[in-house]
């Protein structure tokens, strides 16, 4: 298992991260139970999470699986020091949680202590940010016209964003946290958090997660760019594009209890010809590498360069394993230039 540095933490994590957002609907605490520990057997030793998981969040299971992963740390305390642990507070829009309220620095304080309560473990090895306060390119909103930044109020933003970091600080200070990162943001929230950072003498992020895959590669090259020369952790979440890029969804398949029968918070707009025609191809590359379709997108994941780990989910062990073992491909330079003829036809798919 390859390891690599979490940003500015000193911290050696694999470069696998095991996600969890599928505990707590289409797994069971029994199914989480077994990912656990057949990561840790592997060698896996990061792990990420979140208060609003599972996905797609409600209010009946508002923070499960939070909750799944305390029940396995209940039963196996002294397996705590074998992985490094992230979890992350809630954005504002979600009214079941503090509200649906921004995240502010008194709300931090709070959502950490209910995360460690659920959680069953004294510390977070690095809190995040779900997304922040203001509307950023996120979530299908990439698009030309989907957002403004005139709208905006820089001042405010900035304010907040200082709040936050109080409250960061406040749980740095007292142990129950030990770094914190970002997740959904921008380069400008990048750059105003690192300034805040050093006019307040409060520790940098040390990670970024955005979404990022074969279908959605916005980020590369320029907010990469930026972690990278800042020392933040890139991670990818939904590498495999909410399982798109495993093919599973071509000529119109929805199998039975795959995401895609669930109710969408932000609705299907990944499900566009683009994606499929796209997806499509990538698995006539996968086909003739040997390969699976899946191993194809995270094998692809893993030598970008910048990306320092990549989030994998799974809802079965088996599904689990192909993923990890997509981690030990070396892609062709065959291969690559296949790959980088069909991103420059379909750049941007959903």
């Amino acid at each position: 298992m390859k390891h690599t540095q979490l940003g500015s933490s000193g911290l050696q994590v694999t470069d696998i991260c095991l996600g969890t957002m599928t505990w707590g609907i289409q797994n069971t605490q029994a199914d989480a139970d077994a990912q656990i520990e057949m990561a840790l057997d592997a060698g896996i030793n990061f792990m990420d999470t979140a208060e609003m998981y599972p996905v797609p969040p409600g209010e009946k299971t508002y923070a499960d699986t939070e909750r799944f992963i305390g029940n396995w740390l209940a039963r196996n305390p002294q397996r705590r020091k074998e992985f490094v642990l992230m979890t992350k507070i809630a954005g504002s829009g979600v009214r079941w949680i503090r509200e649906g309220g921004n995240i502010t620095g008194d709300a931090v304080l709070a959502a950490v202590d209910a995360s460690l309560e659920r959680l069953n473990t004294d510390y977070i090895d690095v809190y995040q940010l779900h997304w922040p306060n203001r509307t950023t390119a996120h979530f299908g909103k990439h698009w030309p016209g989907a957002t403004d930044p005139r709208q905006v109020d820089r001042e405010a933003e900035v304010a907040g964003m200082r709040d936050i970091l109080i409250g960061l600080k406040a749980a740095l200070d007292s142990g129950k946290i030990r770094h914190w990162g970002l997740s959904d943001d921008s380069p400008w929230g990048i750059h105003t958090f690192l300034t805040l950072c050093k006019e307040m003498n409060i520790p940098r992020p040390v990670s970024i997660q955005n979404e990022f895959s074969l279908l959605h590669p916005k980020d590369w090259p320029y907010l990469i760019e930026m972690c990278e020369l800042e020392d933040i952790a890139y991670l990818p979440w939904s590498p495999l594009a909410t399982g798109i890029l495993s093919g599973k969804y071509l000529n119109g398949q929805v199998p039975q209890g795959s995401r895609w029968t669930l109710s969408q918070r932000h609705g299907l707009y990944r499900n566009t010809p683009q994606t499929h025609a796209a997806t499509a191809k990538y698995v006539d590359i996968a086909k003739d590498a040997g390969m699976t379709p899946s191993q194809l997108a995270l094998a692809w994941c893993r030598q970008v360069p910048g990306v320092r780990s990549t989030i994998i989910g799974a809802t079965s062990t088996s599904q689990l394993q192909e993923n990890i073992d997509a981690f030990t491909i070396e892609l062709s330079e065959d291969t690559l230039a296949r790959i980088s003829e069909i991103l420059q036809e379909y750049p941007a798919t959903y």
